[in-house]
Parts: C-alpha cells; sequence; structure tokens
C-alpha cells in the first residue's frame, strides 16, 4: 500500500496546473544557488589544503575525480529510482549528506578525511538534482523550458558565488571557518522541507498520476529515442569541453596572453558566468515558444563563428566575444534537457540525472585534461584546439522535430499524446 511518502511504480504527470507555480519555481531555483554554491566551494579550496597538508597535484586531481564521478555515476541511478518511488523529501535528506560532508571538511586533517567529505558533498548533489529538476518540470504549467532556465540560473549563479564566498569568508579565517557554510545548508534544508511538503500535497495523489499518465507514449521508436538521446548527450559532451575551458583556465589565458592582474582576471570571468546566466534564462522561455530543437541547433552551432574567432583577438575584443559564446551556448542546457524529458515521457527523474551527471562528468574530466594539455603545449594551444569543439552541434541536424511545447499545452493532460516526429 501506498504511503503519503511513496507511490510505486507510477508516473507523474508533467505538470501541475494550467500556470506556472512561481513561487515554487524560484524556491527550487534558490536552493539550487544554495546547493551549487557549496559544489563552487569545493575546488576553491584546494589552494587552502595544498598548502596546509603539503598535498601534490596528483592528489588535488583524485579529490576533483571523486567528488565529480561520485556525483556524475549517482545522478541517474538515484532519478530512475525516484522515477518509480518518488521520496518528497529525499532533497532535504540529500541536503543533510551535504552538510555532514561541510562539517566533516570543516574539521578534516588528512587527505583520506578531506576525499571522505568531498565524497559526502557529492553524493548529496547527486540526490540533490534529478528531483529538484523533476519538482521543476511539475512546477512548470506545461512551460518547461521557463521553469528549467529558472532552476539552472540558480544553480549557475551559486557556483559563481562559491569561489568568491570562499575568498572572503575562509582565506582569511582558515579552515574551521567552512563550518560557516553550514548555515547555506540549513537554509536549503527549510526551504527544501517546503518543497518536499508541497510536492507531496500537490501530486501524490495516485487518481490524480493515473489520469495524467493514461495516454503518455514516447513520440519515437526505441531506436530513434537511443539516436536522438546519443546525439543530444555527444553535444553536451561539446559544450562542456568548451565551457571547462573557459571556466577553468580563462583567468590563467588572460593573465598569460594580456598580462592581466589576477583580480581583473577574476572580475572577467565573473562577467563570463553572468553572460551564461542571461544565456540560460533566455534559451529556456525561447524553446518553449519555438521548438527546442531550434534552440539546441542555433546555440551550438550559432557559436562556433566566435569560439573560432576568440583565440586570435585582442583584449577589447576577447571580452566581447567571451560574453557572445556565454549567452549563445549557454542557452542550449534548458532545451537539451526539455527535449531529453520529452524523448521519454514519465522518466524525468533519470533522464535529469543522466544529463546532469553526463555533463557534470564531463566537465571535470575535462579540466583534468586540458590542464595536461596547457602543461605540455600551452594555454593558447588549448583555446586555439577547443574551439573547434562547438563543431559537434552539427549533428543537431538529425534531430527528429517534436511537436512545439506551445502546442502541446492545449490539450489538457489526460488527453496529451504526442504525435510522431516529422
Amino acid at each position: 500500500m501506498s504511503t503519503p511518502n511513496q507511490l510505486d511504480d507510477v508516473r507523474l504527470p508533467d505538470n501541475v496546473g494550467e500556470t506556472p507555480a512561481f513561487a515554487i519555481l524560484f524556491t527550487i531555483g534558490l536552493c539550487h544557488l544554495l546547493n551549487d554554491i557549496i559544489g563552487g566551494l569545493v575546488p576553491a579550496l584546494y589552494p587552502l589544503f595544498k598548502r596546509s597538508y603539503s598535498l601534490t597535484f596528483a592528489q588535488i586531481g583524485l579529490i576533483t575525480l571523486t567528488y565529480q564521478i561520485t556525483s556524475s555515476l549517482l545522478q541517474p541511478l538515484v532519478g530512475l529510482y525516484t522515477d518509480r518511488r518518488p521520496r518528497p523529501f529525499s532533497l532535504m535528506f540529500g541536503m543533510t549528506i551535504t552538510l555532514g560532508g561541510l562539517i566533516w571538511l570543516s574539521r578534516a586533517n588528512s587527505f583520506h578525511t578531506i576525499m571522505v567529505s568531498a565524497t559526502a558533498v557529492g553524493v548529496g548533489s547527486a540526490v540533490f538534482h534529478p528531483e529538484s529538476a523533476r519538482v521543476a518540470r511539475l512546477a512548470s504549467g506545461g512551460q518547461h523550458g521557463l521553469a528549467q532556465s529558472i532552476f539552472q540560473v540558480g544553480g549557475n549563479f551559486g557556483f559563481a558565488l562559491g569561489p568568491l564566498l570562499a575568498a572572503f569568508i575562509v582565506v582569511g579565517r582558515g579552515q574551521r571557518s567552512i563550518a560557516w557554510f553550514s548555515l547555506d545548508a540549513l537554509l536549503a534544508m527549510v526551504l527544501l522541507f517546503i518543497i518536499g511538503t508541497w510536492y507531496r500535497r500537490t501530486v501524490f495523489s495516485r487518481k490524480k498520476v493515473q489520469a495524467a499518465t493514461t495516454n503518455v507514449r514516447s513520440p519515437l521508436p526505441p531506436r530513434k529515442v537511443a539516436f536522438s538521446l546519443a546525439i543530444l548527450l555527444a553535444l553536451i559532451f561539446s559544450k562542456y569541453i568548451y565551457m571547462s575551458s573557459i571556466g577553468s583556465y580563462y583567468t590563467f589565458y588572460l593573465i598569460s596572453r594580456f598580462h592581466l592582474p589576477v583580480q581583473s582576471a577574476q572580475i572577467r570571468l565573473f562577467v563570463f558566468f553572468a553572460s551564461t546566466a542571461a544565456g540560460i534564462l533566455i534559451g529556456g522561455p525561447v524553446g518553449d515558444r519555438f521548438g527546442r530543437k531550434y534552440v539546441i541547433w542555433g546555440s551550438i552551432i550559432g557559436v562556433l563563428p566566435f569560439t573560432l574567432i576568440l583565440p586570435y583577438a585582442n583584449l577589447f575584443w576577447t571580452g566581447i566575444l567571451t560574453v557572445l559564446i556565454g549567452l549563445i551556448l549557454s542557452s542550449a542546457f534548458s532545451a537539451i534537457l526539455v527535449y531529453a524529458q520529452e524523448l521519454i515521457p514519465g522518466k524525468v527523474g533519470m533522464i535529469s540525472g543522466l544529463f546532469f551527471g553526463f555533463a557534470f562528468g564531463v566537465g571535470g574530466l575535462a579540466a583534468a585534461m586540458l590542464g595536461k594539455l596547457a602543461d605540455k603545449t600551452s594555454i593558447d594551444f588549448v583555446y586555439r584546439t577547443c574551439a573547434f569543439m562547438p563543431a559537434i552541434g552539427f549533428l543537431a541536424y538529425f534531430l527528429p522535430n517534436l511537436e512545439p511545447a506551445r502546442l502541446r499545452r492545449k490539450s489538457a493532460p489526460s488527453e496529451r499524446v504526442y504525435p510522431e516526429a516529422n
């Protein structure tokens, strides 16, 4: 028998209500910000740990690999599980694990305890992302791209704020001050309890779930679904390798090529992150209005001329080009995620976990590989090589045209049937 906290072997409806629940969307976006502040904090602490415990660069890389691979591998598994057995309060549970990892990190006294702490933060992140993406979709009122944009921009800002807060709080006060970030996790737990209460009260009616999913079927044959997912993952691969080259090495590039001071380079990196946040906000609603495939195509291919020019631009145009690159390239992820969710209705958690986990894992591995490449060649060579990565976006030509979401929303949830793709 089902309990208020569990429904077994059912699909959740695509959305609840006819209009977006903006209070829920902004709350889950804020929780994403709070969660990813902690995610951005961990790598910002590496110089402190390296100095305090005489860590090698190989050990630093192992911490990053453990943290990111833990999160990457667990996310699709968590999503697959909660698709069939939803847990309204699993989000708060995941943040509890993150809180424990933070406290342990503030008290860590060896490389091994740092590894365990970072792993706990990775596990908490893995639990958070699939279910929170589902909450955003449920609160979308059918405007799935807009909902994912609001959700994702919170995480984007959070990851950008993590290093800044570390600089102000931890650098001057030492390792023990990491515990102050527990307030971040505690606030997120309170908000996630509110989200969990809404989740259970609004969605957990078996009749509502069954009525909303009775006629839902995949828009494509299984072989086409697998082919389309492979293309989307290839696009994520190209996008996050290039994004990693900017996020991890842009400051070094500016210092090496234009001899900027560290502070000026960091400000320009923050401007890049701000442009990606704007792109995320734009990409989702545009996909709702005109169709996901066009946003995916325009985003990844549209950025290619700018990435090819960037390695040869002067300082002024480098700033302009990186803003345009962040704005255009970041608009794709919301469209890619929603497109993938519509390929496999009823598997929102699994798809969200797969794509968040894959993006996170590719970004981490790319940072390590590009760092080795830079050691053997130069930062300039890294940017000239990565400039071609968006060319993989030509694969988007082979994605089938799904019916635009704005037309699907005209049908009631119980009548929603996805037609065959063109």
